[in-house]
């Protein structure tokens, strides 16, 4: 954990350091030259002291974990680096005042001095202070630590030695003690009984403690006989090269001592020749139990002869990366067990003597509940109910052991091979990767995070680094993607052109990360109606579901850097003055859905803030000091109750996300649904914006809109017919855009935009289109929209059937048809929209046939059809598309019910809703 808040500390140095502060700060005290001069070198010393114990600490393995000394030293080193983070941040907002130059105040005795020369110079001796306590601290631990560290191996390879018995445990398991593997078992068999005769490697890929290796072992047992010789391996984080390849010789020749006895004397590259000469000749399966990364297997796989002798070679690990390196289409992805899978487990695990493991009838819904905690998680299960076996079999107990079962799997030393299991892949985690996963646990069990929000909220945090050309965002996206292809946060939903969009954090692990982040004071969650206390020490604080207002101040608002508020919370967070008062160096404030109505001017004073979230607020105004929030990246007023934003947001330069617009019609059936914002003079002025939702068109504004050349999201309300010229000139300027929603500001505009855009993703267009829009713009054409993967149109009044023209479009996965069209017949010929996925037609009132030909929406998985009151017959050719995941028909008749209970599809599953 230490190594965490050194890496934010370090990044805070970083940029008090960097040219454009040290250009400030020249100019702001040009007259305490010396002392400025001082206090630089002071922290670029502490910089490299901390930057030098950061790279050791990532040095450091797991077998460092569990000793004391170490851990406690650790605590040292985390302390001083949150006050160097402190002092960093009173530096910055000492640069940052504007008009501090010249102010004073006297003194008891009368003597003037200027302040800001005074807090030059605390801030200076605070920061010699801790050069000195880091130099102790780099003492310290050359004299005490390595002494532990270099004793008895057996009390500092604590977790490691765990693992492995876990690993022993996993594999010595009977058939009957698996639960729910038979599909996944075939699967494997098949694979090792193929015709392929080449060496084919096959993956089990999962979090930990879903069983792999115990899988693993149950087919090793039943399927090695079946080749000329086997061996397993376990690799884990700290393998021995020589290690392994010892031990799968000691296998592979158990029957050749001779060969054995030559062996011992071998350097590396002996043994590997021997081993590469024996598997040359035979059919072999070896399995690597436990890998972590991808260049442990390239350690061995060259050994791993191709002697088209059907030979096999499993792999089981927590990394995608590595279950990428399998044969095609040989990865096993291991899911949680089903709930009545999960049940059979607990139930032999709990009550191993009982008829049939029968649950007594009185503790089925405490076991039920404590089942259902462990969501699937076998190990989890199998420990949990291995527990409870030895325990009273009474409600009460039972009831206990359920109420605290929390509490139980993070303490219970009978349960520390969960802990280990999953602590492990905490710990490997690059430091980088630790803050963005521990952040997520500070939100509720089973909330579902959106890609964009965390991407916005890590940006904020100061959790990104910079890397090359990619944005900010883009270098976030790739964290999130290494942090579920590591199975640490679990991929719930992608869009339908792939890309991730929804992710969760499986229980178990969450609590875990609760407690570190507690006690390294990370961060904390609070939920009122759960008893909790104000003392909350950590500088991230997440209000969950809050009921009533917090009347008393918290215990460390000076320390806080984070407050969110989630959920239906009820208060009005009359703690926001104090807030802006006493947490000067806050970094993120987001208070979506708040019933609060004021925003206090001394919003301004809170210099490092780089996230405010107002969403759904009932806030009616933002103040003019939010000017001086001269740091802030994202500022979110969707659907609060500002109207108008004040002319200083267009001083806010550094801005990267605007959201401010209001829901006027929440069934988004009407034209103008809804309305943005209009920016006053200066919009050019913001030139880091990527996100903009939503601008009012209008002429001032649309002169400036080219400026913004960073804009990947952009949407535009009250587009008339005559702007779309210069709105055309304006987008060509903006090459990373690739979302783009425009609204015409009444039906008789016409929308025609003659642009290509090569990297828009989503088109969205409510308005007019003119008869050959479709196949005149660029927009439209294949080569001009190759990456269009969703479109939408609304209220087109186009007559001529739109899906030849549109059909060019191969990539789409998404078609929205709402209103567009006011013919009577719309036909899908064979090999049109072979991606496409998503497929809506509503309010389209002429609409009489509708007919699909067999071959066409070869991939399509959703089909809705709303409001289409002409017709008269079930769609033709629907049946083609069956089974689809969802089928909808929508506000319909009770007679055209009665015709889709007669149709081809009646045997199918669909859904309906008749119309008022």
């Amino acid at each position: 954990m230490a190594e965490i808040v050194i890496i934010l500390a370090l990044r805070k140095i970083g940029t008090a350091l960097a040219k454009g502060v040290a250009e400030q700060a020249n100019v702001q005290f040009g007259k305490y030259g010396t002392q400025l001069l001082e206090l630089q070198g002071s922290m670029g010393r502490v910089g490299r002291e901390l930057r030098i114990m950061h790279d050791v600490l990532c040095q450091m393995d797991i077998r460092s974990r569990n000793n004391q000394v170490y851990e406690g030293w650790l605590e040292e080193v985390q302390k001083v680096a949150y006050v160097m983070e402190d002092m960093v941040d009173e530096y910055l907002y000492l640069v940052g005042r504007e008009h501090d130059i010249g102010c004073c105040f006297f003194l008891k005795k009368g003597f003037k001095k200027p302040r800001s020369l005074l807090s030059l110079n605390k801030i200076a001796s605070s920061v010699k202070e801790i050069e000195k306590d880091l130099s102790h601290l780099s003492d310290a631990k050359i004299r005490w630590v390595p002494t532990i560290n270099n004793g008895d191996a057996s009390n500092s390879n604590y977790i490691v030695k765990r693992s492995r018995e876990l690993a022993n445990i996993s594999r010595s398991l009977d058939e009957e003690d698996l639960v729910g593997v038979d599909k996944n078992r075939e699967k494997l068999e098949q694979w090792l009984a193929g015709d392929d005769l080449e060496c084919s490697v096959i993956s089990l890929l999962g979090m930990g403690g879903l069983g792999k290796t115990a899988l693993a072992a149950n087919v090793y047992k039943k399927e090695r006989e079946k080749f000329q010789c086997y061996a397993w391996v376990s690799i884990s984080q700290t393998y021995s090269r020589e290690d392994v390849l010892r031990s799968m010789i000691k296998q592979l020749f158990k029957d050749n001592a001779s060969v054995l006895s030559s062996t011992l004397a071998m350097d590396i590259m002996s043994l590997e020749e021997t081993l590469k000469k024996y598997l040359e000749q035979r059919k072999y399966f070896i399995i690597l139990d436990d890998v972590w990364d991808p260049e442990a297997f390239d350690d061995f796989s060259r050994m791993f002869i191709h002697n088209d002798k059907g030979s096999r070679v499993m792999l089981t690990t927590r990394e995608a990366r590595v279950a990428a390196l399998a044969s095609r289409g040989c990865i096993l992805t291991l899911e949680a067990l089903p709930e009545d899978k999960a049940w059979d487990l607990f139930c032999k695990k709990a009550f191993p003597r009982d008829t049939n493991h029968e649950c007594p009838a009185e503790l089925k819904l405490s076991s039920k509940e404590i089942v259902s905690k462990c969501k699937g998680l076998p190990l989890a299960i199998v420990s949990v109910g291995s527990l409870l076996r030895v325990c009273e079999k009474t409600v009460e107990e039972w009831r206990r052991i359920n109420d605290q079962l929390t509490w139980e799997i993070i303490n219970n030393s009978s349960l520390d091979h969960i802990r280990n299991v999953l602590h492990l892949s905490f710990i490997y985690l690059p430091t980088y990767l630790k803050s963005c996963f521990l952040y997520c646990s500070l939100f509720p069990e089973d909330y579902h995070f959106k890609r964009k929000q965390l991407v916005r909220l890590w940006t904020a945090e100061g959790f990104i680094e910079e890397r090359g050309e990619s944005t900010i965002e883009e270098v976030a996206e790739g964290y999130l993607k290494e942090l579920v292809d590591r199975n640490m946060l679990q991929l719930v939903e992608r869009n339908t052109f792939g890309r991730m969009k929804k992710f969760r954090m499986h229980d178990l692990v969450r609590e875990l990360a609760v407690d570190l982040c507690k006690k390294n004071c990370f961060g904390v969650s609070y939920e009122d109606q759960c008893g909790g206390s104000h003392e909350m020490a950590g500088r991230r604080l997440v209000l969950h579901k809050l009921k009533k207002d917090i009347e008393q101040p918290l215990s460390n608002m000076h320390q806080l850097r984070t407050v969110i508020t989630m959920g239906d919370s009820k208060s009005s967070f009359s703690l926001l003055p104090l807030l802006c008062k006493e947490s000067r160096y806050m970094t993120v404030l987001e208070l979506s859905g708040l019933p609060m109505e004021e925003i206090p001017d001394a919003i301004g004073d809170l210099f490092n803030l780089r996230h405010l979230g107002l969403r759904g607020s009932k806030v009616k105004m933002l103040p003019k000091t939010i000017e001086k929030l001269s740091n802030l990246l994202t500022l979110d007023l969707y659907e609060s109750n500002i109207h108008k934003l004040p002319s200083e947001i267009v001083k806010l330069k550094k801005l990267r996300h605007l959201f401010a617009e209001r829901e006027i019609d929440p069934t988004r059936r009407e034209l103008k649904w809804g309305s943005g914002m209009c920016i006053p003079n200066g919009l050019g002025n913001l030139t880091n914006l990527q996100t903009l939702q939503a601008l009012e068109a209008q002429d001032e504004s649309l002169r400036h809109l080219g400026e913004l050349r960073q804009m990947r999201s952009l949407r535009l309300w009250n587009v008339k017919g005559i702007y779309c010229g210069r709105i055309s000139e304006s987008l060509v300027q903006m090459r990373y855009l690739s979302y783009l929603d425009l609204n015409a500001s009444d039906e008789n505009e016409v929308l025609l935009l003659n642009v290509c855009l090569p990297s828009l993703q989503t088109l969205v267009l409510r308005g007019r289109l003119v008869e050959r829009a479709l196949d005149g713009s660029p927009l439209f054409q294949a080569v001009g929209g190759q990456n269009l993967y969703t479109l939408s149109l609304y209220w087109s009044q186009l007559k001529e059937d739109p899906l030849p023209s549109l059909s060019r479009l191969s990539n789409l996965t998404r078609l929205h048809f709402i209103r567009a069209y006011n013919g009577e017949q719309l036909t899908f010929l064979t090999g049109w929209f072979p991606k496409l996925k998503v497929l809506w037609l509503k309010d389209l009132p002429n609409l009489s046939r509708l007919e699909i030909q067999q071959g066409a929406l070869a991939s399509l998985e959703k089909l809705t059809l709303t409001n289409l009151s002409s017709m008269r017959k079930v769609p033709h050719g629907i049946e083609f598309l069956m089974p689809l995941q969802y089928l909808g028909f929508h506000e319909i008749s009770s007679d055209f019910l009665t015709l889709l209970r007669h149709s081809a599809i009646r045997g199918q599953q669909w859904w309906y809703i008749l119309r008022d």
